[in-house]
């Protein structure tokens, strides 16, 4: 018995430091690539607005949204949230912002949900599920809401 501790008390030395940083860091790698992937779908949108026009009035199906407001909407969401993510200001709200833009996308656009595309909606899942990790836990040590948090407390 007296090795079986010793063996769990070495398998969990670091795990203050760990916790503290490794998750730390964690939480931001995550928060840039799921934020760089919205981001680069809303640079897509704003560099081609007449191709982001024609797919909102042709392929996605925006529910109870004239295309024009959608496409607007969308592509602001997709530039707008990333930054507040990113830097970690105003994360949750980021956080849940982005899961609201990836919920309508999966929403709207049909075809995700067919046989053609499962690599599609298991990218929109995965970043759902990164999003809502984000919004449970917050954006951790390494961002601009710790540091007014911090500045706040003093």
């Amino acid at each position: 018995m007296n090795q079986f501790l010793r063996l769990h008390q070495l398998t969990t030395r670091f795990d203050g430091a760990l916790q503290e940083w490794g998750g730390a860091l964690l939480n931001l790698g995550l928060r840039i690539f799921v934020g760089w992937q919205f981001f680069k779908a809303g640079l897509i949108k704003i560099r081609d607005w007449e191709g982001t026009l024609s797919l909102f009035r042709e392929e996605y199906t925006v529910p109870l949204l004239p295309p024009e407001l959608a496409a607007v909407m969308g592509a602001g969401g997709e530039l707008f949230f990333p930054l507040l993510l990113i830097t970690g200001l105003f994360s949750r709200p980021a956080a849940l912002g982005l899961f609201a833009v990836n919920a309508m996308a999966v929403i709207s656009y049909p075809q995700l949900w067919k046989f053609e595309c499962p690599a599609a909606i298991n990218d929109h899942l995965y970043w759902g599920l990164l999003l809502l990790v984000l919004l449970v836990f917050g954006a951790g040590k390494i961002s601009l809401d710790n540091w007014i948090k911090a500045t706040a407390r003093s």
